[in-house]
């Protein structure tokens, strides 16, 4: 499979949000403030959604106890690419709107760290939007992730597999 790069220039149809949160977030809540925020731009609501709400696992690429993971980025960059990457797939399967919320800085075990949603107007352009948005977030987006574990910092040099 190959993805979007984040040079991609395209052409937005949908309408999208994307958020880097540096604090804890809700991930029902942002997606019942994304709800408000569709049926007043759009005047109704999507026929159909995907949603995926990714935590942070409990123990770290060695399976040692996690403490936290740390996320660095490029401020201005990353949600550039970001929006590349969200436009390009909403793009291709026909998404109304599409909604990514990534946490940046120190996440602990168990909080949400990103959340993506995706609007349509049938399940499956919803679903394959948000499942390659997903791939294209983890492979492509610029974040640098240290695991930290009992005072020590690793950086991640791959990505986890599906």
């Amino acid at each position: 499979m190959s993805w979007p790069s984040c040079r991609q220039s395209v052409v937005v149809k949908a309408m999208l949000a994307i958020q880097l949160e540096a604090e804890q977030f809700e991930p029902l809540s942002a997606l019942a403030e994304w709800h408000q925020l569709l049926a007043a731009r759009l005047g109704i609501r999507p026929a159909a959604e995907s949603h995926f709400v990714g935590r942070v696992r409990p123990s770290g690429a060695n399976d040692a106890p996690l403490t936290a993971l740390e996320l660095e980025h490029y401020p201005g960059m990353t949600e550039a690419c970001i929006a590349s990457l969200a436009a390009a797939a909403a793009g291709q399967h026909g998404a109304t709107a599409v909604l990514v919320i990534h946490r940046i800085g120190l996440v602990l075990p168990g909080d949400a760290i990103v959340l993506v949603a995706v609007a349509a107007d049938r399940r499956g352009p919803a679903q394959r939007c948000c499942q390659e948005l997903l791939e294209a977030l983890k492979h492509e987006a610029p974040f640098w992730k240290r695991e930290w574990s009992q005072g020590v910092g690793s950086w991640i040099t791959g990505n986890t597999p599906l």
